[in-house]
């Protein structure tokens, strides 16, 4: 937030920072152009583009008669932001307070200085006198909590600081809750700088406590070696405890060297800082599952553009990919040479983090298979107690992990889709004796039940009417006494609340459901 001497300069500091983040966008992009640069770079400066090309900034002072005309003589457009202040919605105010949107910047005057409350405000320029309770609440604006904020910024372009202390004599100290003469909330950003300094020590020690040299992964240049290193310090970090205590270390000092930035200070913690950044981004791909719903994201548009252009050809200069070819899958051979070759708990660690990721998406769109996850919990906390050691927890974790794909393709077998298998589920789990004919029957209901309840019953908010929701209640009673007369009355009766609560926790209608 920008809160400028007065309404002129407030436009003029939007048009001025306008410029310059179009200036800066360009750079971006141009560094992004440079012949071979690294994979990580490209990375980088994308999201950096994506970030800047999407953030929005905007206006916001009162108005009064005979504005345009005044701005005008200023050489000043005002029209565009008196139209977005007055007719933008959601409004302004709500997209400022929504961390989530893209309006990340505002200009104002007077407006949003004093009863504003945004607690993901994370700085505040200051470029107009203020004093007394003014200045406190302008200032609490960057001060209220908020998640992966450690502090609020301040930019004091006109001393105004020095009325501070004024303030805080008036509204701090004398007004009881602790405070005494000369504190202050408010500390210059040498602190800050300090304890950055600190966070890095911290994590530079517990990496020197599991035998990692920082200064040997980025000075080793034979690359089996620099591979050999990079490896072993996943290794040493793989388990569980290891790996929460050194991520956590890690946001820390990410948290505050992106708090001390744009200040030239943290130059000093840089190449520390980016090793041990790239060091968690290791872990993350070496042990943890990665999430390709942005990479399949990417590839539907460039399906998209290329069906627009008449052409089912994806135009670049690197050669035509198969992408019916790449398989996303765990690759269990690897694996199982990675766990022979000594990396035996990142071995444990990747396949454990890939069963309980499939592992939570089969439940959620199956909850009859909570016996799964109940067992896969069990033997993590059989292993963490001792009680086996990391040749026979991973022989157990493999054996597992055959039986979740045995599971997960069932749906092939017994021809239904995924919504329709877990009403099958449903109806006749626990195991009941059934025919292969009455087996056959079931998933005719089953089937019947999906469709008739999809097809004019499952209406917007259905949830929220009591008819419609017995409506739903009386259809699905109906159906299931299609049953066959194996099922007694009282588990006619059990499945009929059983399927009940599936549709009323999965569908919330009009083609919203946990599998759309």
């Amino acid at each position: 937030m920008f809160i400028a001497i007065d309404r002129f300069t407030a436009v003029k500091m939007y048009n001025k920072v306008k410029y310059h983040w179009q200036v800066y966008l360009d750079d971006l992009k141009a560094q992004l152009a440079q012949p071979n640069i690294s994979e990580f770079e490209i990375k980088k400066l994308s999201k950096q583009i994506r970030y800047v090309e999407e953030t929005d900034m905007a206006v916001i002072i009162s108005q009064s008669q005979g504005e345009v005309e005044a701005f005008q003589k200023k050489g000043l457009e005002l029209t565009p932001h008196r139209k977005r202040i007055v007719s933008d919605s959601p409004t302004l105010e709500e997209k400022f307070k929504d961390a989530n949107n893209p309006l990340r910047i505002v200009f104002v005057c007077a407006m949003w200085i004093t009863g504003f409350d945004v607690p993901n405000c994370s700085t505040i320029y200051l470029d107009k006198p203020m004093r007394n309770h003014t200045l406190m609440q302008t200032i609490a604006r960057a001060n209220r909590v908020y998640e992966g904020k450690v502090n609020g910024l301040i930019v004091d372009y006109i001393g105004v600081f020095r009325d501070l202390q004024n303030a805080l004599a008036i509204y701090g100290s004398n007004a009881g809750g602790g405070i005494d003469d000369g504190d202050t909330p408010v500390k210059d950003k040498s602190a800050l700088v300090e304890q950055l300094r600190g966070a890095i020590a911290e994590a530079l020690e517990f990496c020197k406590s599991k035998n990692i040299d920082l200064i040997k992964l980025d000075t080793t240049q034979d690359p089996f070696s620099r591979t050999k290193l990079w490896d072993e310090a996943v290794e040493a970090l793989a388990d569980e405890e290891s790996k929460r205590n050194y991520f956590s270390l890690v946001n820390t000092v990410n948290s505050l060297y992106k708090a001390v930035l744009p200040d030239t200070a943290a130059n000093e913690f840089a190449n520390t800082r980016f090793l041990l950044d790239r060091l968690a981004e290791k872990i993350r791909q070496d042990i943890e599952e990665i999430d390709i719903s942005e990479v399949l994201e990417e590839i539907d548009e460039l399906l998209d553009d290329s069906i627009m252009a008449g052409e089912f050809i994806i135009h670049g200069q690197n050669p035509i990919i198969d992408i019916t070819r790449i398989d996303f899958r765990l690759d269990v051979e690897a694996l199982m040479k990675k766990f022979s070759s000594g990396y035996k708990q990142t071995a444990i660690e990747k396949l454990k983090g890939n069963i309980s990721q499939n592992l939570k998406q089969m439940v959620q769109v199956n909850r009859t298979r909570m016996n799964y996850l109940e067992k896969f919990q069990k033997m993590i906390d059989e292993y963490n107690s001792g009680s086996r050691n990391q040749e026979i927890f991973f022989r157990e974790l493999l054996k597992f992990h055959d039986e979740l794909n045995v599971e997960d393709r069932r749906k092939l077998a017994e021809n239904l889709t995924d919504e329709e298998l877990v009403i099958f589920d449903l109806l006749t789990k626990p195991e009941l004796e059934l025919t292969n004919q009455e087996r056959q029957d079931v998933k005719d209901v089953a089937k019947e039940l999906l469709e008739t309840l999809k097809q004019d019953k499952l209406v917007l908010d259905w949830r929220k009417r009591q008819q419609s929701k017995a409506e739903v209640d009386i259809t699905i009673k109906d159906i299931l006494d299609k049953l066959p007369r194996r099922y007694t009355m009282e588990i006619y009766e059990q499945k009929c609340q059983e399927v009940y609560q599936h549709i009323y926790e999965s569908y919330s209608g009009t083609g919203n459901s946990i599998y759309s």
